[in-house]
């Protein structure tokens, strides 16, 4: 009787089980995915938590300015193509009450040398420049008028031979707190686009190079072409090297070049184009380039906080992102590798991270120190600062090089450059 009862019992647990079970050919079964069925992480978001955790420690109380600027409409420039009607676009700008800032910068220099003593004006820089460099000193130069007198003297025989504002490039930008945009560029008569609209920060890398007439130089990374089309409009180069290990983003950057550029200026004895990995440049091509600007690949502050679209945050890019230091190390050294001694390298990136700034450049010193037996001089760039302060927004506490923050009245950026000069 209890086995019986037993069997009842188990037979009734099965028919209501049974009650929910639905019969299904096997073809319609399927095993639910955790990929499909979590839900999808926003790279945007990842991004703001990251700078938030981290610029926030960095920047303390300057971040949440920072953070609005980023996340708000981003301030262009516009780059005049030389090899255009230049003459018209110049007075349209001019009209729009827009000022070319590489040319207005000339005009700082006067009113900061004024501060220095006459005598330590013209007696010093005069026997330690010569008397005919003493007249380019008063044009092009911003003397540092910090420290004591023996300190004035050698930063003047140090900085001075490396530090002219190169007039070919000309760049537009509406004054501080006008949101006035650029309207897109059309072609003048020949078919050559009149001007490039960018981040007008993204031009100190260049006039940092100081680029001279018969240059050979470098631009390492040069996709999408912003910069690469500044370096082409100082007239300077020789010989211009384009590389971008990315042949999709070459193929933009050829299109903008054939845009602005004259077609018999884009030969290959003036203008080579290539698609090799940036690390190996030095070893290719060692001791040859009298310049090299290497704006490496960064988390691209603004973009990643704004874009969903190629997003570097994305989950799928964890290690892609963590790689970036290493990378741009080993791009930076290469670079240094590539130029002569004696040369110069600029160092770029749109990114606020230490550990892609100012870490990058400490380590690669390390390495080309060690590795190679290959001193570097790290150039004061602070003449920047006082040339362009109204225009941009500097970050005071930058270690090493300089770094343009965004700010709602002057929303360029974030633009971080360094120059690093190679020891005979």
């Amino acid at each position: 009787c209890q086995y019986n009862m037993a069997a009842f019992v188990d037979s009734k647990y099965v028919i209501l089980k049974l009650k929910d079970f639905r019969l299904t050919f096997r073809r319609f079964r399927y095993k639910k995915k955790w990929a499909t069925t979590s839900q999808k992480v926003n790279a945007v978001l990842l991004a703001l938590q990251n700078f938030d955790m981290n610029y926030g420690m960095q920047f303390g109380q300057l971040w949440p300015s920072v953070r609005v600027s980023l996340l708000s409409e981003q301030k262009y420039g516009a780059l005049v193509n030389n090899y255009a009607d230049t003459e018209n676009i110049i007075k349209s700008f001019e009209a729009l009450s827009a000022k070319d800032f590489v040319y207005e910068s000339r005009s700082e220099v006067p009113s900061i040398s004024s501060d220095i003593p006459r005598d330590l004006q013209e007696t010093r820089v005069h026997s330690a420049l010569g008397s005919q460099q003493h007249e380019y000193l008063c044009q092009d130069i911003l003397l540092d008028t910090s420290g004591p007198t023996g300190t004035l003297e050698a930063s003047v025989k140090e900085r001075l031979p490396h530090f002219s504002i190169n007039t070919n490039i000309k760049c537009f930008t509406f004054p501080r707190g006008d949101i006035t945009r650029f309207h897109p560029a059309r072609p003048d008569s020949s078919g050559l686009l009149r001007y490039y609209l960018m981040d007008a920060s993204s031009i100190l890398p260049v006039l940092a190079l100081n680029l001279q007439p018969g240059h050979v130089v470098l631009d390492l990374c040069a996709a999408p072409g912003g910069k690469t089309l500044a370096l082409l409009q100082t007239e300077c180069c020789r010989h211009l090297s384009i590389n971008d290990i990315s042949e999709s983003r070459l193929s933009r950057l050829r299109g903008v070049l054939h845009s602005y550029i004259p077609r018999e200026l884009l030969k290959e004895d003036r203008v080579c184009i290539t698609n090799i990995d940036g690390r190996m440049w030095g070893e290719v091509n060692r001791d040859y380039f009298d310049r090299v600007l290497v704006d490496v690949p960064c988390t691209t502050d603004r973009h990643s906080v704004t874009e969903e679209d190629n997003n570097i945050f994305k989950r799928t890019r964890i290690k892609e992102r963590q790689m970036l230091p290493l990378l741009q190390t080993q791009l930076l050294v290469s670079a240094v590798l590539a130029v002569r001694p004696g040369g110069e390298v600029v160092y770029s990136t749109c990114s606020l991270s230490q550990l892609q700034n100012e870490c990058v450049v400490e380590h690669a010193a390390e390495i080309l120190a060690t590795d190679y037996g290959i001193e570097i001089q790290l150039e004061d760039l602070s003449i920047f600062r006082s040339l362009f302060q109204k225009i941009f927004q500097f970050y005071n506490d930058c270690r090493l090089g300089e770094l343009i923050l965004p700010h709602l009245t002057a929303n360029f950026g974030p633009t971080y450059f360094c120059k690093l000069s190679r020891r005979k």
